[in-house]
């Protein structure tokens, strides 16, 4: 992109100063970021977010609008500069609307940038998982009291484990005798755990479980951390919609606690981490304890082993329908993908014993 037209976007949000310079930052795989540099030396992210993928764009950005105001208030007690490190800002347009509407039917936000952070892609140690389990816990705290029932579902559906059965079995129903032999013993898993793999869901639609703001995507590299290791702040807040505790916990488990990567081919490689699971656990109670329904707290280990299984079945799903939907490398790369998350489930439910 052209900096005259990311200084056009720029001039429409409410700051006194202009575009100098900016560079892209590739570590979203959605929308197109780019970190921009003023005359006065600050620093911010400009975004656009990509509206092929989410339908509602204006409900997405008030949605995270919306809690990152909730989220302000509750620090009000720190002063501005300690605030915008803990807590995403985002600058409105001169018009005081929360996004830009572009000519070219580009939508836009704006934030201040997070300086001497940094973010990590994979857990190195019990210190990064114990931190991040404190952010998470923090940010799901602070915003217990926050009415989830007026953010916008940006993906519906998105953990909802009859509509991914459902998928399933339309994709069993329509693949090839091929790819149902390939994936045999994987199908087979995904029937043997199908009733247990419903409880939480089921918690869920009777009222159990509380209906409370989520993140839904709660990989490690959305939390930023000081230089010392020490918890910032949550980021990447485009899916932020209503849900249950445990699809954040349960998938924060699920991408720090594999000691392989999510295609690792060689199933020896791929175990539970139980220390990173316990050190995660253990930050994320000290923020959230007070937060949480002794149910919630109960079905906290069957979370992870929930968030799991769902990313393992939509992978053989889209294996079955002929990799349709996941981007692949090679023809099996998404019957690998489900290998390794199945593989997973297996090493987490040796050591549930020791899951609290």
């Amino acid at each position: 992109m052209m900096i005259d037209q990311l200084k056009l976007v720029f001039s429409k949000f409410n700051d006194a100063t202009e575009l100098v310079s900016y560079q892209e930052l590739a570590s979203g795989h959605i929308n197109d970021t780019y970190l921009i540099e003023t005359a006065d030396h600050s620093n911010f992210v400009l975004q656009r977010i990509n509206h092929g993928v989410f339908k509602d764009v204006p409900g997405l950005i008030n949605n995270k609008v919306s809690v990152s105001n909730h989220l302000q208030k509750k620090h009000s007690h720190l002063s501005d500069s300690e605030r915008c490190r803990k807590v995403l800002s985002f600058i409105p347009t001169k018009k005081g609307e929360p996004f830009y509407y572009g000519k070219s039917g580009s939508y836009w936000n704006l934030m201040v940038y997070i300086t001497d952070s940094i973010t990590h892609e994979t857990v190195k140690n019990e210190e990064i998982a114990y931190e991040g389990g404190k952010l998470l816990g923090d940010f799901l705290n602070l915003t217990s009291d926050f009415d989830a029932s007026k953010l916008t579902e940006v993906i519906p559906k998105f953990h909802d484990i009859p509509f991914r059965f459902s998928q399933f079995d339309e994709a069993l129903n329509q693949a090839s005798e091929d790819r149902i032999e390939k994936a045999k013993k994987i199908i087979e898993k995904v029937q043997n755990l199908k009733e247990e793999m419903h409880i939480i869901q089921n918690l869920k639609e009777s009222g159990d479980i509380k209906i409370r703001v989520t993140h839904n995507d709660t990989k490690i590299s959305n939390a930023l951390f000081d230089k010392d290791n020490k918890g910032l702040c949550i980021i990447d807040t485009d899916t932020v919609m209503p849900g249950i505790v445990h699809y954040d916990f349960g998938d924060a488990i699920r991408t720090i606690c594999n000691t392989a990567a999510e295609d690792e081919k060689n199933l020896d490689l791929v175990n539970f981490n139980i220390s990173y699971y316990k050190a995660y656990v253990k930050g994320f109670l000290e923020e959230m304890k007070s937060s949480l329904s002794p149910i919630e707290i109960k079905y906290l280990p069957l979370a992870a082993k929930t968030m799991i299984f769902i990313i393992g079945l939509r992978f053989i799903t889209d294996f079955l329908n002929g990799d349709i939907y996941f981007k692949t490398a090679y023809d099996e790369h998404n019957l690998v993908r489900a290998k390794n998350q199945f593989k997973l489930i297996e090493s987490l439910s040796e050591q549930i014993e020791e899951m609290v």
